[in-house]
């Protein structure tokens, strides 16, 4: 099933703020970067595969330190779309515990119009 997307991150010297561990900015980076490759995995299979997501809203929750050499999963998966708004959480582990949870909220635009395209409400259901 392709609704969920995964990948593992090795925390380098980057990604260390002055306090030693990840840098909460990295975080952000991060959860733009995930959303952004399960896109360009899932697009071939839907009707606008070259139009664009753009985030609206993004909310973060930081739950424990991450360090230099630590492994992260991270894993996001879109929730049911709420009317012209298409909710994305994106989860980090550390040592199989939860550490950041995030949730955004993204619209999706006409490359072309650059205007708002509404997606049907099952459109989830081809991935």
């Amino acid at each position: 099933m392709s609704l969920i997307y995964e990948k593992q991150i090795q925390v380098t010297e980057e990604h260390i703020d002055s306090n030693h561990h990840v840098n909460n900015v990295q975080y952000v980076n991060w959860v733009e970067e995930i959303a952004a490759e399960h896109w360009d995995f899932v697009k071939h299979k839907t009707k606008n595969p070259d139009d664009i997501w753009m985030l609206l809203d993004h909310h973060i929750q930081y739950k424990k330190q991450v360090y230099l050499g630590e492994i992260l999963t991270v894993r996001t998966y879109p929730k049911t779309p709420e009317g012209i708004r298409q909710p994305r959480k994106v989860e980090f582990y550390c040592n199989d515990k939860l550490v950041v949870d995030s949730l955004t909220l993204w619209v999706f635009i006409n490359k072309e119009t650059e205007k708002i395209i509404r997606l049907e409400s099952n459109w989830l259901d081809i991935l």
